[in-house]
């Protein structure tokens, strides 16, 4: 069948893994350390329980695409829930993530891979995080940078100055980026566009949200 052979070659795409030639991460190069104007910032993007955040989803991994749907609703205070599906409706995965706790609902065959499943879980895990402690902030004249830490990794929040939008999330160790997210937001309610892109592995995944809802 088509949608196996397009993922089965995804599966092996994420088998080989690229080891980025970035050298010294300089993620706030151009913005000057600042005071800190907080100690926390809350993101707004997917974090009403009331709301159903649907999304075309274009997942392209080693030339390799995959077209279909996301679906993520926060079920309480610390999770969601996340459900991706083919475009005809055919269920592939659903996980429940917290930022200590993932559980999988079920999954296709196909997706049940280990190193797959790690590297969503840390993509939906970034992606629906509400809550950042900052520990220290940059500034230039469009954007404000806010520093927050997750064990060894940092994680660089951009902040439009003329909008106080979340542009940005830039998910870096301390000597290479790993993920960027960008997002595109009109009423900084929810993000109407998302692009999740990684640099150490050849996947892009692009999330255009959809004004019809999914039930």
């Amino acid at each position: 069948m088509q949608k196996s052979t397009i993922l089965y070659s995804i599966i092996s795409g994420f088998l080989v893994l690229i080891v980025s030639s970035c050298s010294s991460l300089n993620v706030v190069k151009g913005y000057n350390p600042v005071a800190l104007e907080t100690t926390a910032f809350e993101v707004p993007y997917f974090s009403s329980p009331e709301t159903d955040y649907v999304y075309k989803a274009n997942i392209t991994v080693y030339g390799n695409e995959l077209s279909g749907i996301f679906i993520a609703k926060k079920i309480n205070k610390t999770t969601h829930r996340v459900v991706f599906t083919t475009e005809f409706g055919n269920k592939l995965l659903d996980f429940e993530i917290s930022e200590t706790d993932f559980k999988i609902n079920s999954i296709v065959e196909e997706l049940d891979r280990k190193i797959l499943i790690n590297t969503l879980k840390t993509d939906f895990r970034l992606l629906l995080k509400n809550s950042y402690v900052i520990k220290q902030q940059y500034d230039n004249q469009e954007s404000r940078v806010y520093l927050t830490e997750d064990g060894k990794i940092n994680n660089y929040l951009f902040i439009s100055k003329a909008e106080n939008k979340l542009d940005k999330i830039v998910n870096a160790s301390k000597r290479k980026e790993r993920i960027n997210l960008f997002f595109t937001s009109e009423n900084n309610i929810f993000a109407t566009k998302i692009v999740i892109q990684h640099y150490n592995i050849k996947l892009r995944i692009e999330l255009n949200y959809l004004q019809t809802q999914l039930n």
